[in-house]
């Protein structure tokens, strides 16, 4: 097996619509472009450092892109830097959640990591909704949903103007299953905002951290845990987080031995 790469052309997108990401207008930056291929020049050439420096410009430019984040990823696990690459993929991920690649390289990354955590099994029901709210991303869903409301309004003109009964009624009902496929695609997007908010989540980067009981020094050990392994964000206590894995094992470890995603 092998990573896998992406090599696009950038774009940012503008947001509206009181907290639902939606974008209306997006446009490609010659400088970003400039910088992004540059970085997948230097990705190719094998200075993985150079290209990670090169992506990070187009980061501090304002843009951010889960191809950036995908391939920021990348050179971080050719540098054998494998929290970077998690977290960079993960953060790819919250951006682009149905993206096959960046989740088979979440999967690759984590071959390496020295903690393998069990997942508590879901409901069956609770895995269908995720699947479905994390399907596309935000910008898609935001998107096709201006697409949908602007084709039903479209018809709907043509049911004012006719003077045909038979294009009128096929006109309305076409207008309306538009009209509410879009508002359907504007609420699962909510959701997929909702719930990247709701779930915290960071990677661990010291090499070895004991999870205390209590958010003190002196409080009981209870495990260990090893660089690049995710863990959920409960709490925040005085420079401590509060912790849960995917076995439902919870703890305090300092806010210093993670980056949050």
């Amino acid at each position: 097996m092998a990573l896998k790469m992406k090599f696009k052309m950038l774009k940012r997108n503008f947001y509206l619509f009181t907290g639902l990401l939606l974008p209306l207008l997006s446009f490609g930056s010659d400088k970003a472009n400039a910088l992004f291929a540059k970085g997948n020049s230097y990705y190719a050439k094998g200075q993985y450092k150079e290209a990670l420096n090169a992506y990070q410009q187009v980061l501090d430019d304002g843009y951010q892109s889960s191809d950036v984040y995908f391939n920021m990823g990348n050179a971080s696990y050719k540098s054998d830097d494998i929290p970077s690459a998690l977290l960079y993929y993960e953060k790819a991920h919250k951006l682009a959640p149905g993206d096959e690649d960046i989740n088979f390289n979440i999967r690759f990354a984590n071959l390496k990591t020295t903690d393998k955590i069990d997942e508590v099994p879901e409901f069956f029901l609770a895995n269908w909704w995720k699947a479905s709210i994390l399907s596309f991303s935000v910008g898609i869903l935001s998107v096709l949903s201006v697409l949908l409301v602007l084709f039903g309004s479209g018809v709907l003109i043509i049911y004012f103007f006719t003077n045909s009964v038979s294009i009128k009624k096929s006109s309305f009902y076409t207008s309306i299953i538009s009209f509410l496929l879009g508002v359907l695609t504007i609420f699962i997007a909510t959701m997929q905002v909702g719930y990247f908010n709701s779930h915290r989540q960071a990677i661990i980067f010291s090499s070895s951290v004991t999870v205390k009981s209590a958010p003190t020094e002196r409080s009981g050990s209870l495990f260990v845990l090893h660089d690049g392994t995710k863990v959920n964000i409960l709490d925040n206590n005085n420079g401590w987080i509060k912790l849960r894995l995917g076995n439902g094992n919870e703890g305090w470890i300092k806010t210093a031995d993670v980056k949050e995603i």
